[in-house]
């Protein structure tokens, strides 16, 4: 079972795809705290200082405005999470985020996919108000406020 959500971003890919490697976009509409950027074969750790949690991401594939792959821990087990950029030629992007690898009874995979899904799409969410809007919604803080 994976988990997927998907979005159209108006704005152009390269702008889209650098929210996602550069963690001084990405804390805007996101995580609060990284490592640095996503280069293939590194690993970053990202940080959600609101829930003093965090995780570390390995990175599998980085490929310019088209492709990125990371494992991380969810759920107790590594997943791969892959993100597929595609230019539209209007000028906008159409961002597609799976999640992948849940372990466990079926019913707890069912219930992570469905957790992956949401908390997904919130992000883009977030990112699309961040980049056509310049607002942060604040959505990944506001989902379990203390």
């Amino acid at each position: 079972m994976i988990a997927k959500t998907e979005m159209l971003i108006r704005k152009p890919v390269a702008e889209v795809f650098e929210a996602f490697i550069d963690p001084a976009i990405t804390t805007k509409f996101w995580f609060t705290k990284s490592s640095g950027k996503l280069e293939p074969g590194k690993q970053v750790r990202w940080d959600w200082e609101m829930y003093n949690s965090g995780t570390d991401v390995n990175v599998k594939t980085v490929q310019a405005d088209e492709r990125i792959v990371v494992e991380w821990m969810a759920y107790g087990a590594p997943t791969i999470i892959e993100w597929i950029f595609t230019s539209r030629r209007d000028n906008t992007t159409f961002v597609s985020i799976t999640n992948a690898g849940f372990q466990g009874t079926q019913e707890q995979i069912a219930e992570q996919a469905i957790s992956s899904t949401e908390g997904f799409t919130f992000v883009l969410a977030g990112l699309e108000a961040l980049l056509e809007h310049n607002i942060n919604l604040n959505l990944i803080a506001d989902r379990f406020p203390g």
